[in-house]
């Protein structure tokens, strides 16, 4: 019986990936499901959680009878790097309500699971706090990132 892979394993694909996109200009698809389950040596559940990942982060999307296409133009940050920014964008300070799941899924054309995703990390990271029945708080400012 094969050994089960380590927790996690799909992130690292993902950010494999995701690396391999923003290197190469000339990519328009990627390799098929079949290929990159070879390719990692994993289950094909783990490269579909991979690519659903770079779906919710914009890069790719799926494409019935090609396989997955490479988004290009428009906005590639990550949707953590989006949702963060919008502390900034919208002007708020600590103290202030964060938008809604279903207001941040429709600005960013994202589904609830991953958009509840980065607000668990985000909570994590201390930006927001959650008081249950009022929603979500700005509870900290994010640092300033330098764009290179």
């Amino acid at each position: 019986m094969p050994e089960a892979s380590p927790r996690g394993t799909y992130r690292v694909i993902a950010e494999a990936l995701r690396s391999e996109i923003e290197e190469r200009e000339d990519i328009d698809t990627l390799p098929s499901e079949a290929e990159l389950v070879h390719s990692h040596g994993v289950a094909r559940n783990t490269i579909r959680r991979a690519l659903k990942v770079l779906e919710a982060d914009g890069l790719v999307e799926p494409a019935p009878g090609v396989g997955w296409r490479v988004v290009r133009g428009g906005d590639r940050r990550s949707l953590a790097e989006r949702m963060t920014d919008v502390i900034a964008e919208d002007l708020l300070s600590v103290g202030d309500p964060y938008p809604s799941e279903a207001k941040l899924c429709e600005r960013f054309n994202a589904s609830r699971t991953a958009v509840r995703r980065v607000l668990a990390q985000m909570e994590g990271n201390g930006l927001l706090a959650t008081v249950h029945g009022k929603g979500r708080t700005v509870r900290t400012l994010p640092t300033p990132t330098v764009q290179p």
